[in-house]
């Protein structure tokens, strides 16, 4: 297999783990209420609230919340809704670099900004909610764990591209 295959296979790759990473996190945010609900009784089930009681007092608290608003204002669920297809409407723009990882490495540049976002979002629009400082790390690790195989894949684009300008014939003037 040649460096350029090789290479574009494992940018591939990583890009694949990358789109059914947000795919999931994305189709998971639909059924929020019946997951909280799934959620609670598993930990339960587990004896987490015997061991980790902030744990357990926090996702009880979501579920209410989400049990009221699915009950008495399940409009607001529609911003979940529209945030799980944000989701798969980013990860339907990874297909992009998939398909040509050097013309689009924008996209990949753009995923790890979006990553990077995902910090100061959760530090200052976690305590104006309410969110234990606890969970928003939680959340900020999605943002850190995320840009890794981005900046894996940007690396190796950039090699690719350096293979394909090597590999280009120097034209005589």
């Amino acid at each position: 297999m040649s460096d350029r295959a090789a290479l574009l296979k494992g940018i591939r790759a990583w890009l694949v783990l990358f789109i059914v990473c947000l795919v999931l996190s994305g189709a998971t945010a639909f059924p929020l209420v019946h997951e909280l609900r799934w959620t609670e009784d598993l930990l339960r089930a587990l004896s987490v609230p015997q061991h980790l009681p902030a744990l357990m007092e926090w996702i009880e608290r979501v579920r209410q919340g989400l049990d009221v608003v699915d009950a008495e204002y399940p409009f607001v669920l529609y911003g979940t809704d529209w945030l799980a297809f944000a989701h798969l409407v980013i990860a339907v723009a990874f297909y992009g670099p998939y398909r040509d990882p050097v013309r689009n490495i924008w996209v990949v540049e753009f995923g790890m900004i979006a990553c990077a976002g995902i910090v100061p979002l959760a530090l200052i629009c976690g305590p104006i909610r309410g969110i234990p400082f606890w969970w928003s790390v939680i959340d900020m690790a999605f943002g850190v764990f995320g840009v890794i195989p981005l900046y894996v894949v940007r690396k190796k684009i950039k090699r690719l591209e350096q293979l394909t300008v090597n590999a280009r014939p120097v034209l005589a003037t």
